[in-house]
C-alpha cells in the first residue's frame, strides 16, 4: 500500500498584517527514515541535539547552527522528497457572515481547509489505497473540540472530490505529539516561523525606547533571508505573500516541492468596508 506521512504545525494566531499562519510537509513513508535520519545526524554533528529547534530559539549564538539544518533540510524539499506547505490569512480580507460557531471553531475549521486542499491530494489518482498518517502538534484547545476536529478529517477522504484520489485516512492515524520528539516538525516550525515573522514586519521592530533592533531581531533576519534564498532555489522570485501559482496545472498543487496558500474568504469585503 503507497502512504504518506503529512506533519503540521500553526504558528503566529494574529499578527499586524497576516494572521492564522498553518504549515505542513508530506513525505512519502519510504523515504521518512532517509530523510530522518539525516536531519538528526545533522543536529549531532551540530552538538545541539539536546536543544529543541524552534524559530523562536534562534538568536545570534544558534544562527549558523540553523543555518546549517535549513541546508539539509532543503535539499529534500529541492529533490521533491519533502514538500511544504504554508497557508495564511491577510487581516485585510474580513469573511462576512460569520456565525459564533464559525469564530469560536476558526482554529480548527482553519486547519480542516488546511488539511483538506493545501497538499493537493484531490489530484491524485491512484489504483491502489494511499495510506495517510497525520500528526498534529498539541492541539491547542478542549478535548472535546480536538476529538471533533479528528472527526472531520477522518471524513476528508469520504468527500465526493477524493474518491478517485483513493485517500485511506484510520482513525488511529490521526495523531498529537510532542514536537521534540519529531525533527521534521521542528524543521517545518522554523520555516513557518521565518513567514509570519517576515510578513508581519517583524524584522523591523526595536525594544521600547531603542534606536537600534535588537539582536535576535537581527539574527531571525537573517535566517529569513537564508531560508527565503533556499525557496527561490526550488521557484525564482518566489513571492511569500501570496498564492503559488499552479504554472497551468492543477496536480501541481501536489507536485511542486514548496507551496503558499493565502487563503481569502469567498465572501468578505476589505476592512474600510469596501467590496473586492
Amino acid at each position: 500500500m503507497a502512504g504518506f506521512y503529512i506533519f503540521c504545525d500553526e504558528s503566529l494566531k494574529k499578527g499586524k498584517f497576516y494572521s492564522n499562519f498553518y504549515g505542513g510537509l508530506i513525505i512519502d513513508k519510504i523515504e521518512f527514515e532517509k530523510v530522518k535520519n539525516a536531519l538528526t545526524s545533522r543536529v549531532q554533528d551540530l552538538e545541539i541535539e539536546n536543544s529543541e529547534l524552534k524559530w523562536g530559539n534562534v538568536n545570534t549564538f544558534k544562527l549558523e547552527q540553523y543555518k546549517s539544518i535549513i541546508d539539509t533540510f532543503f535539499e529534500f524539499i529541492k529533490a521533491n522528497v519533502i514538500k511544504i506547505r504554508i497557508m495564511f490569512t491577510d487581516n485585510r480580507f474580513i469573511a462576512n457572515n460569520l456565525t459564533k460557531e464559525h469564530h469560536d471553531n476558526q482554529y480548527h475549521i482553519l486547519y480542516y481547509h488546511f488539511l483538506k486542499l493545501a497538499f493537493g491530494l484531490k489530484f491524485l489518482t491512484s489504483d491502489i489505497p494511499i495510506d495517510l498518517e497525520i500528526f498534529f502538534d498539541k492541539l491547542p484547545d478542549s478535548d472535546k473540540k480536538n476529538e471533533q476536529f479528528k472527526n472531520y478529517i477522518y471524513g476528508i477522504q469520504y468527500l465526493p472530490e477524493f474518491t478517485e484520489a483513493k485517500i485511506l485516512i484510520k482513525k488511529d492515524s490521526i495523531y498529537e505529539v510532542d514536537s521534540k520528539k519529531h525533527i521534521l516538525m521542528q524543521c517545518l516550525d522554523v520555516v513557518l516561523g521565518a513567514m509570519a515573522f517576515r510578513l508581519n514586519d517583524l524584522h523591523k521592530e526595536k525594544p521600547e525606547g531603542a534606536k537600534r533592533r535588537g539582536k535576535r531581531t537581527l539574527a531571525k533576519e537573517k535566517l529569513y533571508k537564508h531560508i527565503n534564498k533556499k525557496i527561490r532555489e526550488t521557484r525564482t522570485n518566489f513571492n511569500i505573500g501570496i498564492t503559488t501559482g499552479i504554472d497551468g496545472n492543477y496536480q501541481n498543487i501536489f507536485f511542486h516541492p514548496y507551496r503558499h496558500w493565502l487563503f481569502i474568504p469567498s465572501s468578505k469585503t476589505v476592512e474600510s468596508g469596501d467590496d473586492i
